[in-house]
């Protein structure tokens, strides 16, 4: 903790001097997970990512692209540690004791912050580019996402989104998924708090006025045998209903990625109305 925290405060004192960055900023970076990923990535320039994880340039990496040629290695501490790196960043990746072993090992850690909401993102983003030594591109990258969020219409007759997925499963209000509809101008069908299965029930007597599916774009992530996507009340709301595919890849992480799922969400309001 200690060691983070340390990182973390030399990172602000990054802003201001170049020559800080160039010579204290760390230059031989490892993220564990494609979470982690996903920021290194974009904040980092190639010559100071050691290696990244398997996952980096998987179809729900939204960095796949970047990642294309970089060394990949596997959450593995012995693994990690033989390729000599002076930063591990993570989220999930190691496991939850990750963090104590690397910094026993004499290998500071950067956490990557879950957000639950959109000021989690910037928060997020803003931590993790002080971390890596360059909170002026995290700065960047926020003042983005706000005027890409500005420039979505919030009308007075918002419509609702039920968000599908193909387990069978759909989120309320205070999650991620609910920030994301109601940053589009919409209101979330969903109104019970969380996560759960998808209403049938109500289902069966009302309708959202627009579909919002993730993940259906992922071959592991099929309809099982018993979930409630199967049932015919739920694959109708795709059918019958204006639709919007969201790609895992804009969601499976809170992060600046999120504004395309936000748009796309926003794009299909406005030919509703």
């Amino acid at each position: 903790m200690r060691s983070r925290l340390t990182l973390l405060v030399a990172g602000l004192l990054f802003a201001g001097s170049d020559s800080a960055l160039a010579n204290d900023a760390p230059a031989r970076v490892v993220s564990l997970d494609y979470c982690a990923d996903q920021f290194v990535l974009k904040l980092l320039p190639r010559s100071r990512i050691l290696a990244v994880s398997p996952d980096a340039d998987t179809h729900f990496s939204y960095m796949r692209e970047t990642a294309t040629g970089i060394r990949q290695v596997r959450p593995l501490a012995e693994d990690v540690l033989s390729i000599g790196p002076d930063l591990v960043v993570t989220s999930y990746g190691g496991g939850p004791n990750a963090a104590t072993f690397f910094e026993r090992a004499g290998v500071p850690v950067l956490q990557v912050p879950i957000a639950n909401d959109i000021e989690g993102i910037r928060r997020t983003i803003m931590e993790v580019a002080s971390g890596l030594g360059d909170p002026e591109k995290g700065r960047k990258i926020v003042q983005e996402m706000n005027a890409r969020l500005a420039a979505i219409t919030q009308p007075d007759d918002r419509r609702t989104v039920l968000y599908l997925t193909p387990t069978g499963v759909t989120s309320g209000p205070g999650t991620l998924i609910d920030e994301m509809i109601l940053a589009a101008g919409h209101r979330n069908f969903e109104q019970r708090d969380g996560w759960h299965s998808i209403p049938l029930e109500r289902l069966a007597y009302t309708s959202p006025d627009i579909a919002a599916g993730a993940f259906f774009d992922e071959n592991a992530n099929h309809a099982g045998f018993w979930s409630a996507m199967r049932h015919p009340l739920a694959r109708r709301q795709m059918q019958d209903l204006p639709t919007v595919m969201l790609q895992g890849a804009w969601t499976s992480c809170g992060g600046w990625f999120l504004l395309d799922a936000i748009e796309a969400l926003a794009a299909v309001g406005n030919e509703v109305r």
